[in-house]
């Protein structure tokens, strides 16, 4: 028999963390949302607001059967890539995430995203994923900011333990994070220009000095909803869209009067109307109150037109970088007919068109066909098509037979990626390539799933339009299998 010393030991059975439990672990990798993740007796444990190599103190606030998630307490050994946060906001606002972490290893870290996401969900272990090309701006880079009017305004534990009597009732800022019911109000955003902000704390003053309400979501009463800033990185058109819950055309000439003389780089007033309970910055109708009613940009050698409502992409600076790799992957020539789903405003399509045979465009939002169509019209492209409509519903044999088979793909989808039979739709088209575009490398990486079926993911380039956040925009270029 077996002496004690070699009779296998039962290992102690270890106590599932709960919520409220305290803990000290050192970060051992990078993880999606920003957060980095740790291990605790052999437990997943994700905390925000940490870095690879750093020991920490926790506190966990959520259980699931396969993970915890953890609140950042205290930092006991910092990463030599840590750098102090520039906004005040950081931690309680829900927009930036890695404004704690140096922008050249927020660079490395999302490559590591990119390529880890790429392997676990698209199973593409060989796909080649390119060092992300990172922004020549990390602040001040956002070319349009949506803020929200509240009447449930957060407030900080900072602000709470103040024993300050803080007026609740009025808000105008961004959601924090995971509270949507809630507005946490903003003085100073960095991702946006010292213009924006001044017209969020002009508009917020103006409209408290009016008693004008903010939307109440338990009532479904009061009067601002949203403000949504655009402004152009070339020209100088700044747009303000005020986004109410009904037009009083009293209302929007006093606040026509008071941009005009306190913020009179202002180029056009926009007021929305979304009178649904839906919290989104779209409205039912728009009426311009003064201006043009739309923002002027430049891509390269392209002026946009950028109606309130349309797409467009939030760092033009990037942006420009976006579409010279998509030129070079597609590398269209004059007998390829292109077809550019879900087209926005026609950044890619017309970029393209000029050397390409003719594009196709397909987007769902009728006022970016307009502006697209009316952007072909002011840099006098004469070969581009813009068709509106579900691209579920729209591409099928009878649009091919009528506007010819694609050589060329080009996929932009929103965050949501592509509905599963439009991914297998596109796959028949039997185009050469597709140039995949997206910014959200979770739901591309699904996509991708299908596609690859009939096409090879070849190469894989990060662009970084989202500097201090945890989103990376990735562009896969695709060739078809068996291609003679």
């Amino acid at each position: 028999m077996p002496s004690d010393s070699q009779t296998p030991q039962p290992q102690p059975r270890h106590r599932s963390l709960r919520r409220g439990d305290e803990l000290v672990v050192t970060m051992e990798k990078v993880a999606d949302l920003g957060k980095c993740l740790a291990h605790h007796d052999g437990q997943v444990v994700f905390v925000p607001q940490t870095m690879v190599g750093e020991t920490i103190r926790t506190r966990i606030v959520k259980r699931r059967k396969k993970y915890a998630e953890g609140q950042f307490i205290d930092l006991i050994t910092p990463s030599p890539n840590r750098v102090k946060p520039k906004c005040q906001y950081f931690g309680n606002c829900g927009g930036c995430t890695l404004q704690h972490v140096d922008y050249s290893q927020q660079l490395i870290d999302k490559h590591q995203l990119v390529t880890e996401t790429m392997q676990r969900i698209a199973e593409l272990s060989d796909l080649t994923v390119l060092e992300p090309l990172g922004a020549t701006n990390s602040y001040e880079y956002r070319n349009k900011m949506e803020f929200s009017f509240s009447a449930f305004r957060w407030l900080s534990n900072e602000e709470i333990a103040s024993g300050q009597t803080i007026d609740s009732s009025f808000a105008l800022g961004l959601h924090p994070p995971k509270v949507f019911y809630k507005i946490l109000d903003i003085h100073q955003c960095h991702l946006q220009g010292d213009k924006s902000n001044a017209i969020v704390n002009g508009i917020r003053t103006f409209a408290q000095n009016l008693g004008w309400e903010p939307w109440n979501w338990r009532t479904e009463e009061g009067f601002l909803r949203h403000l949504v800033i655009r402004q152009s990185a070339y020209l100088p058109d700044l747009m303000v869209n005020i986004v109410t819950s009904s037009f009083k055309k009293n209302r929007m000439a006093q606040l026509e009067s008071y941009l005009k003389e306190h913020h009179p780089y202002v180029t056009t007033l926009v007021n929305s109307i979304n009178s649904t309970s839906a919290q989104t910055a779209f409205g039912e109708r728009s009426e311009t109150i003064y201006g043009t009613g739309f923002l002027r940009d430049q891509i390269g050698n392209l002026t946009f037109q950028i109606a309130p409502d349309a797409f467009f992409q939030t760092n033009t600076l990037q942006a420009e970088q976006l579409v010279q790799v998509v030129n070079k992957l597609a590398d269209v020539t004059s007998e390829d007919h292109v077809y550019d789903l879900y087209c926005g405003t026609g950044t890619i399509a017309l970029s393209l068109a000029q050397n390409a045979k003719h594009v196709t465009g397909i987007e769902l939002i009728q006022e970016a066909i307009n502006n697209a169509l009316n952007n072909s019209k002011i840099n006098d492209i004469n070969n581009c098509t813009f068709v509106s409509g579900d691209m579920l519903k729209l591409l099928k044999p009878e649009f091919i037979q009528q506007h010819g088979a694609p050589d060329i793909v080009i996929l932009d989808p929103p965050r949501a990626g592509m509905h599963p039979k439009v991914a297998r739709q596109v796959a028949t088209l039997n185009a050469r390539k597709i140039i995949y575009v997206s910014c959200n490398v979770r739901t591309q990486a699904k996509d991708l799933m299908v596609l690859s079926k009939s096409y090879k993911p070849v190469i894989a380039q990060p662009i970084d339009l989202f500097p201090q956040t945890h989103h990376i925009e990735n562009i896969v270029l695709l060739e078809r299998k068996n291609h003679e």
